[in-house]
Parts: C-alpha cells; structure tokens; sequence
C-alpha cells in the first residue's frame, strides 16, 4: 500500500453564476454546490460517482434506506450530502483534513452528524486497512486529492483489495481517476488485480479529464437491458443523467 505523506492545504472557496466551489489554496476545483439547490449534484463526474447505482438489486427507495454508503474523501460534500438527503442512506465520511469538514459546515450546507450521518476525521488509508467496517459498506466512494490535483493520494493494490473488504457481498466502489500525471491504465490494472476482470467497467472520461471506475465485490457486470431499465428509474426518481452514462460505459 502506497501512502503519500501530505501537508494539510488551507482551503477557501470561490463563486461564480449561482455556483459555490471549493478549492485547496489553487485554481483547482475539489467541488462544487449550486447554491440554489445545495443537496443536488452539479459537477458531471459527480453525477457519474453515482454509476453504482446502475448494479444495486432492488433498486427502490425502500431498499437503499436499508444500505450503508461510505465517501473516503469529503471534497464539497457533494456526494455525501447526495446519499444522505436524497437516497436517505446511513452515510459515513471519512476526511482528513479539518479544515475542509469546517469548510462544508460553514459554506455547503454539509449537515451535522446525527444517527445516519458520521463525518470522521481521518486516514482514508487506515480505514480501508482496518477490520472495523469490514463487509459493512454497500456503496463506496474513493475520491482522493490534495491541492495539486496531479493523481490520486493513496493509490495501490493493497489499497483497493482493502477497499474490497469494506464491502458487503453485492457492494460496489466507484473511483475518480484524474489527474495530469495519472496513467489511466496502470491505476485501471490496479483495481482490475484487487477485484477481478469481471468485476471492473468504467465511464469515458468526462471533459474535464475525470475517469470514474466502478468495481463490483462479486463479480459478474450485470446485461444491458437491465441496466437500461435502471437508469430510467434513475432518470424519473432522482433526476440523475442515468441514460447518458449507459452511452459513455464500457466493459
């Protein structure tokens, strides 16, 4: 496992056309918040981080009320807002960095914690890692930055088969690949080795650069036509872009 030690950015936000975004002391965006709709999802590979919705079975507001989301990584709080308010799901965050749990307090409407939400400062590493949540977490969120923005912080084989481990059996993990340095398919391999070749799939990259990575827990991607009947409930449920990602998936 491949852990790269980090100095704690200051954080700070900027404003533009009704849209809040966060940043890390950089041009980089770490997120974004429509600030007429807060708990909607603005940014294009945000909505994509919501692809695993595509393979949970049911797919029903009563089925996910049941399941437990994890976000390693806050950013804007986008996703973990999302799962919490609108899929009504038990959500956990873990975060690193005070400064941006603060910052989503004070700036993007993050909710305090409460029996169905824990934002926990510390190591996303050290959590995927740890038997704690072992086979507890049904949706997994690896979203993982610093300032710079150039590849992802933690990174490794160990670390995706400790991603592995959090899930329950039909668990799913998506992960943001982005960066100016990233080699799409050496980090590719890497979760295909954690997971198994039949277990992987991933969306085209969005304009911005950003590749999100969908592996199952038990492998076996589900037919297409099933996939398009989810996507419509999707589309008609959670006003989610469903059907557009089934045109940038592939197998």
């Amino acid at each position: 496992m491949v852990f790269k030690k980090l100095k704690l950015p200051d954080v700070n936000l900027s404003e533009h056309d009704g849209i809040r975004y966060l940043h890390f002391g950089t041009p980089w965006v770490q997120g974004s918040m429509e600030i007429a709709r807060p708990f909607d999802i603005e940014l294009e590979y945000a909505q994509r981080m919501m692809g695993w919705l595509l393979f949970i079975d049911p797919l029903s507001e009563s089925h996910l009320k049941t399941l437990h989301s994890m976000h390693l990584g806050l950013g804007a709080a986008t996703l973990t807002k999302f799962c919490y308010k609108k899929l009504h799901m038990k959500t956990t965050t873990i975060e690193l960095n005070p400064k941006v749990i603060a910052a989503c307090r004070l700036w993007f409407k993050l909710p305090n914690d409460n029996d169905r939400l824990s934002v926990i400062l510390g190591d996303a590493g050290e959590v995927a890692g740890h038997s704690h949540w072992s086979q507890q977490v049904d949706a997994l969120h690896v979203d993982l930055y610093d300032e710079e923005a150039a590849a992802p912080v933690i990174e490794g084989v160990d670390f995706y088969k400790g991603c592995r481990s959090l899930l329950t059996e039909r668990g799913v993990m998506v992960v943001n690949l982005f960066g100016r340095s990233v080699k799409f398919d050496q980090s590719f391999a890497k979760i295909v080795e954690a997971f198994g070749a039949n277990a992987v799939c991933s969306f085209k990259p969005t304009r911005e650069g950003n590749t999100v990575v969908v592996a199952l827990r038990t492998p076996g991607l589900p037919q297409k036509e099933l996939l398009a009947m989810r996507a419509q409930t999707i589309e008609e449920v959670w006003q989610l872009p469903a059907k557009k990602w089934l045109k940038v998936l592939s197998f």
